[in-house]
């Protein structure tokens, strides 16, 4: 038999090493479906239960990986279902090539069924997005594509319609005008500022005393140099959200994360430094980073487009963070004074100190805080933590101490609700041996996680080795939001928009074979992960908790409180124990000594 068009891009994908596609079936892509076929076992199909979970788990992949993930939908409303999780990756610099099934050729432009303009539909989305309207094309498309999104760490779509799926594949063009002669393979570039830029990056950073730096996702893979550096400079270290396992949690001087969902030694650093230095991130709220004026800038990123953007830089560095950072590092100076730095540990140790004690507050039935805490104790080395939209979220920035060993991402720029548990499905499949855990929101687990539990199912044998947890959080409340409310509106919690069912998640996990957990008892919940984190099969561990612990900011302003006590004095149903706890959380910054026995 001929070799058709969907076979050679799949052979293709496979000469780049991706040989794993999410994706959904759909007849719109059928000469794609038999093609998998032919090509199985070297190319792996999973099978979603929705295409945006495709994407997610893409996305997932790449994150996890460092290589681009591949999705893939039908025509129509499948194409249209990747479009959030699309989002997410290109949002967070993820590639992620999305491959879509588009109607015959000859019926183009006659309002056919499922026609949809995709070029339009995918332009916002992709770095690149192409229609293969002759087989000669695939090869170049599919180079391209890959090429691209690799390098500007971004989405690239192919639309095939499918009659030219089926039709003879042409893996070497005609040579004639017109003609493309394409190839495979890409090496990330080696980049690096000016030697003067360099030194006068130096020059502010040595000229210094009270140095913070800020890392990214960008920085994945310096944790060396970060280390190097901040000792150097005697600087403290705070970290974006995505940037959360750039540097583990151990190290004195890191103080955490950083903004609405950070730390108040992170809050502290930036409050009191004179100088300082970003890299590899983009964080977005600038409220949080020093005022202006107040601190001298240098940044380093490989985007020139995204330099300077969030806070005015003297020197802002082009360059790889690793290879920027070792070209800096003999230009910098040892600190002699360590006021500053001896400052940063100390309330680095109070943050912890902090997070210990709110953990061990009491709720109604369960402090969440203390479910992340003890999950710290616990936390296997290598093990890849996920992370959905929602309340949670807080529990997983400000709580949740990883080590050396760990990965860990979320929808970060995006922040849609939805994929903890895809990513945490492309993480097992493509790291089988190591502890997966998510956390999930109930609202989020509802909307879509539940049902990514089927997909589990279907490949039930991949999820054996090493640990598989998806932790739901249940407080039947869309939390986040309700804070939101009455924080940020001033307006009480509303149950018609706020109040969700509780559902049986642990026995959910039964009803598919897996083993479930149910725990609302803080004491309890230390021995309810080490059940979780020891079992030999897919776990969900459910912790009922208490919707009224507030995800207090690291700094509470003025407005803030106003629109706080505005929403309580409205009626907020909650509003008796979300007071008290919020004072209980908050009376927890100032108190001089650890709870007897409390290490």
């Amino acid at each position: 038999m001929a070799q058709l068009v969907a076979d050679y891009i799949l052979e293709r994908l496979r000469e780049w090493g991706l040989t794993r596609i999410y994706g959904y079936p759909g007849d719109g892509i059928n000469g794609f479906l038999g093609a998998l076929d032919r090509a199985h076992p070297q190319t792996e199909f999973v099978q979603a239960r929705h295409e945006e979970m495709a994407a997610f788990m893409a996305c997932g992949h790449a994150k996890f990986t460092g290589g681009a993930g591949v999705c893939m939908a039908t025509s129509g409303p499948g194409a249209i279902h990747l479009l959030n999780g699309l989002y997410d990756a290109k949002l967070d610099h993820a590639p992620v090539v999305a491959i879509v099934g588009q109607q015959k050729r000859m019926s183009l432009g006659a309002e056919y069924q499922q026609e949809v303009d995709l070029q339009v539909l995918f332009k916002d989305v992709s770095e690149f997005v192409q229609v293969c309207m002759e087989p000669a094309q695939a090869r170049h498309l599919v180079d391209r594509a890959v090429r691209i999104a690799l390098d500007r760490h971004g989405v690239c779509t192919l639309i095939v319609p499918n009659d030219v799926q089926e039709e003879k594949a042409v893996p070497s063009p005609p040579r004639e005008h017109g003609a493309v002669f394409s190839s495979v393979g890409y090496t990330p570039p080696r980049i690096l500022p000016q030697e003067a830029e360099l030194e006068d990056a130096a020059r502010i950073l040595n000229e210094g005393k009270k140095v913070a730096m800020l890392v990214g996702q960008g920085a994945a893979g310096a944790r060396e140099e970060l280390v190097e550096t901040a000792m150097l400079l005697g600087a403290g270290v705070a970290k974006a959200l995505l940037g959360k396992a750039v540097l583990p949690d151990d190290l004195p001087f890191v103080t955490g994360s950083i903004g609405l969902l950070g730390t108040t030694a992170s809050y502290e650093l930036m409050k009191g430094c004179d100088t300082l230095l970003m890299v590899g991130t983009s964080f977005p709220y600038s409220e949080f980073l020093p005022k202006e004026g107040q601190a001298r800038g240098v940044e380093i990123d490989h985007d020139a487009s995204r330099v300077g953007i969030r806070y005015p830089v003297e020197a802002g560095l082009i360059g790889d963070a690793r290879e920027t950072l070792r070209a800096l590092i003999p230009k910098l100076e040892r600190k002699q004074d360590q006021s500053w730095r001896e400052q940063i540990e100390s309330q680095v140790e109070e943050w912890w100190r902090v997070v210990d004690d709110r953990a061990h507050q009491p709720g109604d039935p369960m402090n969440p805080q203390r479910v992340v805490w003890e999950l710290s104790q616990r936390l296997p080395d290598e093990a890849i933590v996920a992370a959905d939209s929602g309340s949670s979220t807080n529990w997983f920035a400000r709580d949740l101490r990883l080590k050396a060993g760990n990965l860990a991402s979320l929808s970060g720029t995006l922040a849609t609700m939805g994929p903890g548990t895809p990513y945490a499905i492309a993480a097992k499949l493509a790291h089988p041996g190591r502890p997966v855990i998510a956390l999930v929101g109930d609202g989020a687990f509802q909307m879509n996680g539940m049902n990514e539990l089927i997909t589990v199912k279907r490949y039930e044998d991949r999820f054996r080795d090493g640990g598989f947890v998806i932790c739901v959080f249940n407080n039947q409340d869309l939390n986040q939001v309700t804070w939101e409310q009455r924080v940020l509106s001033g307006d009480p919690k509303y149950p018609g928009t706020q109040w969700i069912p509780s559902v049986p998640y642990a026995q959910y996990a039964e009803l598919l074979g897996f083993e479930g957990i149910y725990c609302e008892d803080g004491e309890q919940v230390g021995a309810a992960w080490e059940q979780a984190l020891a079992s030999k099969r897919p776990c969900v561990l459910e912790v009922k908790t208490d919707p009224e612990i507030p995800p207090l900011p690291p700094h509470i302003t003025r407005m803030q409180a106003q629109k706080m006590a505005k929403a309580m004095v409205k009626g907020d149903p909650e509003r008796t124990g979300v007071m008290e706890k919020s004072l209980r959380g908050k009376l927890a910054e100032f108190k001089e000594s650890l709870a007897p026995g409390r290490k």
